[in-house]
């Protein structure tokens, strides 16, 4: 659809943005000289569509309420040919920051732009490109990201994106960044409270002025609090040269607003309690720092989040689905609706969502799975699957006949879900959004992005031999039960519409785990029946801390389970990650390898009935990842990097540990998808 500049106007004022139309080129007649110092957190451009792309900037001044900017985009990086020029406010409200909808543009065009304040004072030049128009059959390639965390790790990973994609022909480069989540970490860690986490060294980021604090993290309690992280976040150069380069489509995880947090309730760790008010202000730090086509109700603003009034309350009046009615949660968590839909070319149908917002607490978070026990560390992540999908399920579980007990070893648990709905993370409402874009989409890829993983977390502890350790509590295979991986009901909701609606091209992107996976979606794992519906990946952290590193610093090296986490060789600076091994292979595999350390012996004795839907696990990966989509082919590639431990110095980003590529040809409805895995470069170790 074709907007007229009517209608143009409307939608700016709708997405709370200022607006600029594009017209015919001429050369800037603006006095501009760069100060970066006046504009610290830099520029960006957000949610590109064929004709239009948000534009973003923050420039503070010392005195007065707000002040007007003139944004230009141009053809060209001399801005010789300016297309569009615009008035942008920022005010102390927004915290300095404004939002321009520029529209009239062509698709699939680099435009560059900047910002300048009535002194001729100019923020750096941003690049940005609009989306290809719907019909446009040339492939596409985004890259997506997730976890980065300044406090505790470095951001270089961004410069090798850079490096990479200025030395690629134009046709092979990002269009641009899915942002899949934890953007910001609102835990503060403080150097002289604690020097070290890991093997990593804590950098001082911002000092809260007002804080809760659990253990040694500093958890944000007003606005001004979430608004100091991003604009520590922004001051990264990293990060800020990322968002100068592409435009970025962003959602949020966990860590945007509270670590363990759900809906308007705020947990962390030992913290817990009603939080509307601070659900309220995270959404507005988003929505101030983050250039996005959401929505918000507070009204047309152009320049403003206006925030709803809502008080702390507890949260009551549970619907089935677990979203509380309470008034103020249901204003609190309404007051920014960020799942969207975005299309890019005849190729690419992108379907976001939003994870906490609406989702139940889960089933092991209620006061009666302290009753169901725990297993012996490092396998207290794990609980038996059966476990989780009973409870999971609810009334549904086994065709409506869910049993009133749990046995859990020798533990027998009344069924507290028993007449429950099944839990879910994305809420009726917005479900029934997603899967209404699955049935209508045409794109020949329909990309779901997610910041949490779909991917099954599955080992095989009833493999154990006898009397190595504790015997094994479940009947049969472990799962971690966290994110999708122990929605079973939710993702087979989805995975069923895919199968009977006939839908091809079917993927899934996500984040969150800190790690790289590569696999199929199905409903369901043998000794079930296993029949994928699409492919999935996940992408490493950019700079976030994985289990890898973990296991690493906390497994004890004479723990009778170490082999099954962590494989030691003789002479090497670290153990090697069989807990990759575990997860692809099972038990068998990471006892042979500890004891020969005989690679091909242990893959000889992995268990095929354990994960037929993976085809490669690092949880220790950092870095990125690419997708590029053609009317044939997805092909993801996994960019590792090295550790972030440390600033890399070097211009590229530095080294890479590997660069792996997952591809598969479109299948037809009904078949199944195949992938074909290539290592570029490097060595992913245990991971295949």
């Amino acid at each position: 659809m074709t907007l007229d500049r009517r209608q143009f106007v409307q939608l700016a004022a709708a997405l709370g943005a200022s607006f600029a139309w594009s017209g015919g080129a001429r050369a800037s007649s603006l006095r501009w000289r760069e100060r970066r110092d006046l504009y610290p957190e830099g520029v960006a451009s957000g949610d590109p569509a064929y004709d239009s792309v948000i534009l973003w900037t923050r420039r503070p001044f010392p005195s007065g309420d707000s002040a007007t900017l003139q944004v230009e985009v141009a053809e060209d990086e001399g801005f010789r040919r300016v297309v569009a020029t615009a008035p942008a406010l920022v005010s102390a409200a927004s915290d300095w920051t404004c939002r321009v909808l520029v529209a009239g543009l062509r698709p699939a065009r680099v435009y560059w732009y900047r910002f300048t304040d009535s002194g001729g004072n100019g923020s750096r030049i941003g690049r940005t490109i609009t989306a290809p128009a719907d019909r446009d059959p040339r492939p596409v390639k985004f890259a997506f990201v997730s976890c980065q965390n300044i406090n505790e790790g470095f951001q270089h990973a961004y410069r090798r994106m850079i490096f990479e994609d200025e030395r690629a022909p134009r046709a092979e480069q990002l269009g641009f960044v899915l942002h899949l989540g934890d953007f910001i970490y609102e835990v503060v860690q403080y150097p002289e409270e604690i020097a070290t986490r890991y093997d990593r060294t804590i950098v001082e980021i911002v000092r809260l002025a007002e804080s809760i604090k659990v253990g040694n993290f500093h958890l944000p309690v007003t606005l001004e609090g979430y608004r100091s992280i991003y604009r520590a976040y922004l001051r990264d150069p990293d990060i800020q040269d990322a968002r100068a380069r592409w435009p970025f489509v962003a959602i949020w995880d966990n860590h945007e607003f509270s670590w363990q947090g759900w809906q308007s309730m705020l947990k962390g760790g030992s913290a817990e309690r009603p939080a509307q008010s601070l659900k309220v202000a995270s959404n507005q730090a988003w929505f101030e720092y983050q250039p996005a086509r959401i929505s918000k109700p507070s009204g047309p603003g152009l320049d403003r989040f206006d925030p709803p009034a809502v008080t702390d309350a507890p949260l009551t009046d549970l619907d089935e689905n677990g979203l509380s009615h309470e008034p103020n949660n249901l204003a609190a968590i309404n007051s920014l609706t960020v799942y969207r839909a975005l299309r890019y070319g005849a190729h690419l149908d992108l379907m976001i969502t939003d994870q906490y917002s609406y989702k139940m607490l889960h089933p092991f978070n209620l006061p009666e799975a302290e009753g169901l026990g725990s297993p012996p560390r490092p396998l207290a992540s794990f609980y038996p699957e059966e476990v989780g999908q009973i409870l999971d399920a609810g009334r549904t579980y086994d065709g409506g006949n869910p049993p009133d007990t749990i046995t859990v070893g020798e533990t027998v648990t009344p069924n507290y879900r028993k007449d429950k709905a099944p839990y879910t993370i994305l809420g009726a409402r917005q479900k029934s959004w997603f899967l209404d874009q699955l049935r209508q989409s045409r794109a020949t890829w329909k990309v779901w992005g997610n910041s949490l993983g779909v991917l099954e977390n599955r080992a095989d502890p009833q493999n154990l031999p006898d009397g190595l350790t504790e015997r094994w509590p479940g009947a049969g295979y472990s799962n971690a039960a966290v994110d999708y991986s122990g929605a079973y009901t939710e993702r087979g909701e989805i995975y069923d519409l895919v199968r009977d609606a006939g839908i091809t091209g079917f993927a899934i992107v996500s984040g969150d785990r800190h790690s790289f996976w590569a696999g199929y979606a199905a409903k369901s794992l043998p000794p079930k029946a296993f029949e994928p519906v699409g492919v999935t990946f996940i992408t490493g952290s950019i700079s976030s801390p994985g289990q890898v590193e973990a296991l690493e610093n906390t497994l004890a090296r004479d723990h009778v389970l170490r082999p099954l986490f962590m494989a030691d060789r003789p002479g090497a600076e670290r153990p090697q990650a069989a807990v990759n091994m575990l997860m692809r292979h099972g038990v068998r595999s990471c006892l042979e390898y500890a004891r020969s350390g005989d690679l091909e012996a242990a893959r000889a004795l992995s268990n095929p009935a354990l994960a037929p839907h993976l085809e490669f696990v690092d949880m220790g990966g950092h870095g990125y990842s690419t997708v590029r989509l053609s009317s044939g082919e997805i092909a993801t590639e996994f960019v590792c990097i090295p550790r972030p431990a440390a600033r890399e110095p070097r211009h590229d980003g530095g080294p890479l540990r590997y660069r792996v590529v997952h591809s598969a040809p479109l299948w037809r409805a009904g078949e199944r998808p195949r992938l074909e895995r290539r290592v570029i470069e490097g060595d992913p170790g245990l991971s295949i």
